[in-house]
């Protein structure tokens, strides 16, 4: 696997399994990746005829020396089957150049709050956002007056990549708000936490944090379903199209309400 103009050739440094079909990988890219939080990166495999690439999300902040993401088994997907028997010292390809606009806006006048909603996976960029905010306010940088609010939605709790992390960091700073809830308590007994889909929940939240069309910017991630009723949500109290961003992780087949998993939709 060689790496060309385009092209790096990078390595798996580590690999952490969350749940059968979710994984972590971090990898060392093998050059300078600079990138935005929010961003994404197209990771690829050569085959005996031909190459495969996908884009993913990166889950990792600016400042980490590896390039981290989030992904989820796709069974008969042409790419996550092969990336999904990578394991730590393996190779693959990444470009060189990042892309993506989903990225936190801090300079829209008023618009201090950031409503953050996410599926499984789709809670990568946040990550992202989250760890850099982190390092910028312990290095006095952060951005004044803004605030982040973060739904996280997934069917079981073992599907939380991140649960641990963004709540420690929820915990220690005065700049983030964070709530996990499972779709299916009956499968997750053990469960004590807030349950339904985040879609459900959104306007709950929205209200209890003060969140409106006029003080808030709205990011929406993951499934393309939950984006839909966000949006249809978001936009019955007032968000109009300029005030919400959104990446969708997959796109449903026309005459299918599934879909062929693409890497945010790209």
């Amino acid at each position: 696997m060689q790496a060309d103009e385009k092209h790096f050739r990078a390595r798996v440094t580590q690999r952490v399994d969350i749940a059968p079909d979710l994984w972590a990988i971090r990898i060392d890219a093998g050059g300078a990746f600079e990138f935005a939080p929010g961003q994404y990166a197209t990771l690829g495999l050569e085959g005996p005829d031909r190459r495969w690439e996908r884009a993913y999300s990166i889950a990792s902040a600016p400042h980490e020396r590896e390039i981290e993401f989030f992904v989820e088994l796709v069974p008969h997907g042409e790419l996550t089957p092969q990336l999904y028997d990578l394991q730590v010292g393996d190779q693959l390809l990444m470009r060189r150049v990042p892309k993506g606009r989903f990225t936190l806006e801090t300079s829209k006048p008023g618009r201090t709050n950031h409503l953050l909603v996410s599926t499984v996976t789709g809670v990568a960029p946040f990550v992202s956002y989250i760890r850099a905010c982190s390092k910028a306010w312990q290095e006095g940088a952060f951005p004044s007056g803004h605030k982040l609010f973060l739904l996280n939605g997934a069917s079981r709790s073992w599907e939380f990549g991140y649960r641990e992390e963004l709540a420690r960091i929820a915990e220690q700073v005065p700049w983030l708000e964070y709530v996990a809830t499972i779709s299916r308590p009956w499968e997750d007994e053990k469960w004590t936490g807030e349950t339904g889909r985040v879609d459900d929940l959104l306007r709950k939240y929205a209200d209890r944090w003060g969140l409106n069309s006029r003080n808030s910017l709205a990011y929406l991630c993951g499934h393309p379903q939950m984006i839909e009723h966000s949006k249809a949500i978001l936009h019955r109290i007032g968000f109009q199209k300029d005030f919400t961003k959104e990446e969708v992780y997959w796109v449903p087949p026309k005459d299918a309400a599934g879909g062929r998993s693409q890497a945010a939709g790209r």
